[in-house]
């Protein structure tokens, strides 16, 4: 698990889900399930890093919005995928546009307002209809391959963060690790944090209010196990009535992914 060091210090969340124990003893392979935060800012320094790792698919689970805004750079002989996982036009999903606006921004955020907000993410992620349609997306892309593969939003930690555990959960990994992996984004933030903190200013609201949004929490992910048990009684109920991936794809993975 090679969540120690920083892979590519210009995208500081680009990380390896590799070397993960599974349930029944298996591990889960180096070097062929890359997670990240965004990538269009890699540097020329750790250009050649980036290109060694042998990507083969880049999938992009942000929006419209922050696509068009800052493309991608992608890597040498990598396909390109564009997965959307949240409605682009929902209120907050184009969150540039909204933290520019101080009177939409303290209208969604302030007081409080920005821990209910992530609440309310996590709970979409497992849902909406586009949510369950692009993770469904992600999770075949990985088991067809070609491998390797990176998946990433923008800070790489919420849109991403679900989708990491997502494949650790099908793959057979436990809980608790799923969690520490989740929760190792918050080391990870530094390009989030300084973005962040120029929209706060520009916003008007005060770091405290915009911080819940910053970070990842473990009640974070709870509400999106909870709201699953909520809608569809168990994970695997999620998995086969909502997110509507087939046992033979499960397989797949596992045997492109687990040694």
């Amino acid at each position: 698990m090679k969540n120690d060091g920083f892979l590519l210090p210009s995208a500081p969340n680009f990380r390896d889900l590799g070397g993960h124990r599974t349930k029944e003893g298996r591990t889960v392979r180096d070097g062929l399930l890359f997670r990240s935060d965004a990538l269009h800012s890699i540097s020329e320094q750790d250009l050649p890093t980036y290109q060694g790792f042998g990507i083969r698919q880049l999938i992009d689970l942000r929006t419209h919005h922050e696509r068009d805004r800052l493309p991608d750079l992608v890597p040498e002989g990598a396909e390109y995928a564009a997965v959307g996982v949240q409605n682009a036009e929902a209120a907050g999903a184009n969150f540039v546009e909204t933290l520019a606006d101080p009177e939409r921004a303290r209208a969604m955020f302030s007081d409080g307002a920005a821990e209910r907000f992530m609440f309310g993410v996590y709970r979409e992620l497992v849902s909406d209809a586009e949510a369950l349609e692009g993770y469904r997306d992600l999770v075949e892309r990985a088991a067809k391959g070609p491998t390797a593969l990176v998946f990433h939003c923008s800070a790489g930690k919420d849109r991403t963060g679900w989708g990491a555990a997502l494949l650790l959960d099908l793959l057979g990994v436990e809980r608790e690790a799923i969690t520490k992996d989740y929760l190792t984004s918050n080391e990870r933030q530094a390009n989030t944090d300084f973005w962040m903190r120029e929209l706060s200013r520009h916003s008007g609201l005060p770091w405290e209010d915009v911080q819940p949004m910053t970070r990842v929490r473990a009640d974070y992910l709870d509400t999106a196990y909870t709201h699953i048990d909520e809608l569809y009684g168990s994970f695997d109920n999620y998995v086969v009535n909502g997110l509507k991936i087939s046992g033979g794809t499960i397989e797949n993975l596992k045997n492109r992914m687990l040694a």
